[in-house]
């Protein structure tokens, strides 16, 4: 059996996801080869030369790849941050973008010993576990009203527990219900959200249209109608002087501040770009009593 070189595998499945419009073509068929072989991603040059059933794999995966399947599906996984998350059909997979407001979060808790967070609309816990990843003394709560996306939730935070990572507790509720977590009323110091925010009928990737769950995508003829919930329930849950950061599209750069400003008990509002300059979530603050 004639060994074969790696790289001209790599070559192949880029080419072939590139004909079939994935974005990031030669990223996809570098995770891809690095999955197949049990290697991260850095140590594929240090493999030069694979035997032909590696080069079949990979080329078997790259044809599903092709057919627009997630690359997260394909490999069950995804990453935040340091946190690597079991994803699959049923749940929205975690975008890279989202990281940045993870990352204002934990700035923004900084200072703050054994800080209470809330991560609405968690979905597949990323945001939760992320911070509870981080912050150990946290007290982290996720919460979400969709029973699938709740149970791949339930799955990572048993991974993680079993990993050393800080318990979180998981709540199936939804942010429209003006009893959710009344008993964390004015005691929250920092609640983050990545929720539903594409206008419906947008056009999406097929990616999203044809695998993320609708309901963790589309919110409303603007996209707002979850946003308008979580900032209702955000300024209840929150303490004087606590932190909220929302996720948004880049067509809501205006809109979702113009809400929060709206709301009298809420100052400090800001918007925050992606690392494209595309505006990418809100931030305000519970006015001090």
């Amino acid at each position: 059996m004639t060994r074969q070189p790696l790289r001209l595998a790599i070559l192949e499945g880029e080419r072939i996801l590139a004909a079939a419009g994935v974005a990031s073509p030669r990223t996809d068929a570098e995770l891809i080869a690095a999955h197949v072989l049990g290697v991260e991603r850095t140590r594929l040059p240090l493999v030069p030369l694979v035997d032909p059933p590696v080069v079949d794999a990979i080329g078997q995966l790259v044809t599903q790849r092709a057919k627009r399947i997630p690359l997260q599906h394909l490999l069950g996984w995804a990453q935040l941050g340091p946190v690597t998350l079991a994803v699959g059909p049923g749940v929205f997979v975690p975008r890279p973008e989202t990281e940045l407001l993870l990352d204002w979060g934990l700035r923004a808790i900084k200072t703050l010993s054994e800080p209470t967070v809330i991560d609405l609309c968690t979905g597949s816990g990323a945001l939760a576990l992320a911070v509870a990843n981080a912050r150990p003394d946290a007290v982290v709560y996720g919460v979400d009203n969709d029973a699938p996306a709740l149970s791949w939730a339930r799955r990572n935070a048993d991974l993680r527990a079993q990993a050393g990572d800080t318990p979180i507790t998981l709540y199936s509720g939804d942010v429209a219900d003006p009893t959710l977590l009344t008993e964390l009323d004015g005691r929250v110091d920092l609640v983050l959200c990545n929720p539903p925010y594409v206008p419906d009928h947008t056009v999406v990737p097929p990616e999203v249209a044809d695998h993320d769950p609708p309901q963790a995508v589309f919110s409303g003829h603007d996209g707002l109608a979850t946003i308008r919930h979580v900032v209702t329930l955000a300024a209840r849950l929150l303490r004087p002087e606590g932190w909220m950061g929302i996720e948004h599209d880049d067509s809501q750069g205006k809109s979702v501040p113009a809400l929060l400003s709206l709301r009298r008990v809420l100052s400090d509002v800001e918007d925050h770009a992606d690392l494209a300059g595309r505006p990418r979530f809100v931030t305000a603050r519970r006015r001090p009593l």
